[in-house]
C-alpha cells in the first residue's frame, strides 16, 4: 500500500513539474515613457511611478524618450534621486530629431545608465536663467538677485558634477554646461563622452545597446534589448492635466482669459457664459500657481496693470494710465516666474506676453474710446431727462397726486393745488417722486 502511495506521489510530482516547465517564460519587456515639455511635479511623478512600476515588473529597462526645455530644480532633483537609486536599467533617449535636452534635461540625460541622442538633437545650456539684468547703477534688489543667481549656479554646478562623476561621464563639459551655458549637438556629445550612443530611432537604439553591461546596485547586469517587448506607460488623466497647467505661458493665458471673462460678465450681467468660463480659467490658473513657484511681486504688478486699464475708463489721464498699465503688465509678466534659484521656466516674452498685452490693451482701448464717446454725448436717458418735460395730472395735486409723463405714471407733488387733467411741467426728480409746477398757457 505504501509503495503504491509512493508511486502515486512521484507521478503527481512529475506531472506538476511538467506543467511548470510547459509554462512560457515571462517575456522580456521595456517600459517606455515620454517627456515632451517642462520638468515639473507632474512629469516628475510620472517618471518616478514608471521606475517603480518597472522595478515591480522586473522590466528589462526603462526607456525615457525626452524633449524638454528645462524645468523646476526641485522636480529635477526628485527625478535624479529616483534614477540613481533605481534597481532597473534606465536609458534616456533625446528624440525625435530636432529635440533638445536643455537645462534640467541635461541633468536627467547624464544620470541615465545609458544616454543616447537622435541625429539633429542638442544638449546643454544648464545655467540658471534670469531675465533681469542690464548695466548702469544697480540697487540693493539687483545685488540680492545676483547673489541668489550665483548661489543657484554654484549649487547646480556641484550637482551636475556629482552626477557626471557617478555615471563616469565628461565632468569638465558638465561643469561648462552650467557655468558657461555650453550646449552641443549629438555628434559632439558622443565625441566628448557626454552620451553613449547616437541612434536614428528607437529600434536602432535597442539594437545598439543589446548586450551592454550596466551596474545596478553594485551588480553588473547585461541588457537584452533586441526583440524585447515594448510597453508604453501613459500619463493618467489627472497627471496629464497638471502637466499641461505646469507651464508659465498657460498660467498667464488662463489669468488673462479669466479676468477678461469676469470683466465682460460684470459689464453685461446675465450673459452667464463669460462669467462661468472666466471663473473656470481662474480656478485652473490657481492650480497652475500651486504647481509653479511664482513671484508675488510679479503677480501684483500684472493685476495693477489691468487695474490701470480699467481706471483709464473713469479718469481723464490723456492715456497716461493706459501706458502705465501696459508697462506694469509687461514688467510683472516678465518677473512672474523669474526665480532662477528654483526654476528656469519663464513666460515667453515675445511669443506670449507681448501678444497677450497687445490684445488686452486693444480691448481696453476700444472700451475706453466707446465709454468716452458716451460721456461726451448729451444724456438721452435716465431721470435727469425728465426735467422740463410736460405731463398731465391724473388726479388732483393737493398737494400730492399722480401725473402721466412720457407713457408712465408717477407720484408727483406741487407747491400749489392743481386740478386733475391740467398740464404740468416737471421741475425736479426726488427719488421716485416728481416735483411739478403748473404749466402756464403761454408756455
Amino acid at each position: 500500500m505504501s509503495e503504491r502511495r509512493s508511486r502515486f506521489a512521484r507521478l503527481v510530482g512529475l506531472a506538476l513539474l511538467s506543467l511548470w516547465a510547459a509554462q512560457p517564460a515571462t517575456a522580456a519587456h521595456i517600459n517606455v515613457v515620454t517627456i515632451a515639455g517642462s520638468i515639473n511635479p507632474a512629469s516628475s511623478d510620472y517618471l518616478q511611478n514608471a521606475i517603480a512600476q518597472s522595478e515591480a515588473e522586473d522590466a528589462t529597462a526603462v526607456l525615457i524618450q525626452m524633449d524638454t526645455p528645462g524645468g523646476l530644480l526641485s522636480s529635477t532633483k526628485d527625478i535624479i534621486q529616483a534614477m540613481l537609486n533605481a534597481h532597473v536599467p534606465i536609458v534616456v533617449y533625446v528624440s525625435p530629431q530636432g529635440a533638445w535636452a536643455a537645462s534640467a534635461g541635461t541633468f536627467i540625460t547624464l544620470a541615465a545608465h545609458i544616454a543616447a541622442m537622435a541625429p539633429g538633437t542638442s544638449i546643454g545650456a544648464a545655467s540658471p536663467i534670469s531675465v533681469g539684468g542690464g548695466g548702469g547703477e544697480r540697487d540693493e534688489d539687483d545685488r540680492r538677485s545676483d547673489v541668489a543667481l550665483e548661489k543657484a549656479e554654484k549649487f547646480t554646478a556641484a550637482f551636475i558634477e556629482s552626477i557626471a562623476k557617478h555615471r563616469k561621464r565628461n565632468v569638465e563639459w558638465a561643469r561648462k554646461s552650467v557655468r558657461e551655458a555650453e550646449a552641443i549637438a549629438q555628434d559632439e556629445a558622443l565625441k566628448l563622452g557626454v552620451i553613449d550612443v547616437v541612434a536614428v530611432d528607437q529600434a536602432d537604439l535597442l539594437e545598439q545597446i543589446d548586450g551592454w553591461e550596466v551596474e545596478i546596485s553594485g551588480e553588473v547586469r547585461k541588457l537584452e534589448t533586441a526583440g524585447a517587448e515594448i510597453r508604453t506607460l501613459e500619463m493618467d488623466s489627472m497627471t496629464r492635466l497638471f502637466n499641461f497647467l505646469a507651464s508659465p505661458d498657460i498660467a498667464v493665458l488662463l489669468v488673462m482669459a479669466g479676468l477678461l471673462g469676469l470683466y465682460i460678465e460684470f459689464n453685461q450681467p446675465g450673459m452667464i457664459v463669460p462669467g462661468v468660463l472666466g471663473a473656470i480659467c481662474l480656478i485652473l490658473a490657481a492650480i497652475a500657481f500651486q504647481i509653479l513657484p511664482f513671484s508675488v511681486v510679479g503677480l501684483l504688478l500684472m493685476l495693477l496693470g489691468m487695474g490701470l486699464f480699467v481706471a483709464e475708463i473713469f479718469v481723464t489721464s490723456f492715456g497716461l494710465l493706459f501706458v502705465a498699465g501696459v508697462v506694469c503688465f509687461l514688467l510683472g509678466g516678465s518677473m512672474l516666474f523669474d526665480m532662477p534659484e528654483v526654476s528656469d521656466l519663464t513666460v515667453s516674452f515675445w511669443s506670449v506676453l507681448v501678444p497677450v498685452t497687445v490684445v488686452f490693451a486693444l480691448f481696453a482701448g476700444v472700451v475706453v474710446f466707446a465709454v468716452g464717446r458716451t460721456f461726451a454725448r448729451e444724456q438721452t436717458a435716465g431721470v435727469s431727462e425728465l426735467i422740463g418735460l410736460v405731463g398731465k395730472t391724473q388726479t388732483a395735486l393737493a398737494p400730492e397726486g399722480r401725473v402721466f409723463v412720457r407713457g408712465e405714471y408717477w407720484t408727483a407733488r406741487a407747491d400749489e393745488e392743481i386740478a386733475a387733467g391740467e398740464s404740468v411741467e416737471i421741475a425736479a426728480v426726488e427719488g421716485m417722486r416728481l416735483r411739478v409746477r403748473r404749466r402756464l398757457p403761454h408756455q
